[in-house]
């Protein structure tokens, strides 16, 4: 009884040009294959979750990009949120809906922007998790840290619950210092936290109602009409007054407090698609570090023209040539109707970009 959850919303502001408001990077070939990186999530969880028991909770401006992807997964799986108000309330629908279905459902939530390299570890995380899951447990799948990461939030490990691997999880810690982030290497108590949940959805709106009484209220009114003829003028009333908060703080730090959050340790290849820095640490690069997406291989560069250059980030979108001479470590991205061109270490800025194309009205570009 268990059921794959993939919120899919967001613009993926840091990915721009590349990636917009009407076509976010969720929906783009960002794998190194033919797949999204939606299509890519819903693969790897082929082996749990059949596509009727896969649901995914994405905005109305994207839906039909989604269902088009998605052919294999029922159209009334694909629930579609009127406005974003953050992942607490797009996760606690999905779980109401499920449970509507099947009150005692383990369900698990996994972004759709994420790339993991061995799937065949993911799935074994993956099944212990739903074993704690099965026991009461909120559970978390924690990210073994391979470097003191800032741009992550951590999960503090507490005592091993039983034989193990399940651990109790102390505490949610926000994004780190650089000193702070080197201290929870070392300590190995610490796991990124890569928000993939597991629980049993009737445990969650539980823990929901406890900590969020106004918030669950309003998703069980959902639910209840949720395939009725009522759907749409009881989620158009309600949507619009639930809280805009994440599901980490309106639910996880507070039950992990109170001693309920447990966590899998994962070690297989997890990589955030954040921004063009760390796309480009999936991809494959030549013998100058130079990556191109889209290439076939390393060596083959379609529409590029690379000439004493190393360390670039090149997305041809165009359909021009792209060349370079004598530049290094560079992030270039050229679409139909923007070009950025911008240093490697500022990758995680290019969010500013968006936020000035904003102040300035020129929405369309954005």
């Amino acid at each position: 009884m268990f059921y794959a959850v993939i919120p899919a919303g967001g613009s993926g502001t840091r990915l721009w040009p590349l990636s917009r408001a009407g076509h976010p990077k969720f929906l783009h070939p960002l794998t190194g294959t033919a797949a999204s990186l939606l299509q890519a999530t819903v693969q790897r969880l082929a082996p749990l979750a059949t596509p009727d028991r896969t649901l995914v909770v994405t905005g109305v401006a994207h839906a039909a990009a989604v269902a088009r992807q998605l052919a294999g997964v029922p159209e009334e799986n694909i629930l579609v949120e009127p406005s974003q108000r953050d992942s607490c309330a797009a996760i606690a629908l999905a779980a109401a809906v499920i449970a509507t279905r099947e009150p005692d459902a383990v369900m698990g939530s996994f972004a759709a922007d994420h790339l993991i390299t061995d799937p065949g570890a993911f799935e074994a995380a993956l099944r212990e998790a739903i074993s704690g899951a099965e026991q009461g447990l909120l559970m978390t799948v924690g990210i073994q840290p391979t470097r003191p990461e800032t741009g992550y939030g951590y999960l503090e490990c507490g005592e091993t619950i039983g034989s193990g691997p399940l651990r109790q999880v102390a505490e949610f810690r926000e994004k780190p210092a650089a000193d702070v982030a080197e201290g929870y290497l070392r300590s190995g108590r610490h796991l990124w936290n890569a928000s993939m949940f597991v629980w049993r959805v009737d445990v969650f709106l539980a823990e929901l109602a406890r900590q969020q009484p106004a918030l669950h209220a309003g998703i069980v009114a959902i639910a209840r009409a949720w395939g009725t003829p009522a759907q749409d003028e009881v989620l158009g009333a309600v949507w619009p007054t639930l809280p805009k908060i994440s599901v980490d703080y309106a639910v996880m730090e507070g039950a992990a407090a109170a001693g309920r959050v447990a966590t899998v340790r994962g070690d297989f290849g997890w990589t955030d698609v954040g921004d063009f820095h760390t796309l480009a640490d999936v991809l494959p690069a030549d013998e100058d570090r130079n990556v191109v997406l889209g290439a076939e291989t390393a060596e083959e560069k379609p529409g590029v023209l690379l000439r004493d250059s190393s360390g670039l980030i090149v997305v041809p979108q165009s359909g021009r040539l792209v060349a370079a001479l004598g530049v290094h470590d560079l992030i270039v991205v050229d679409t139909a109707d923007a070009v950025l061109v911008c240093p490697r270490d500022r990758a995680q800025d290019v969010k500013k970009l968006v936020e000035d194309l904003r102040d300035r009205g020129e929405d369309g570009l954005v």
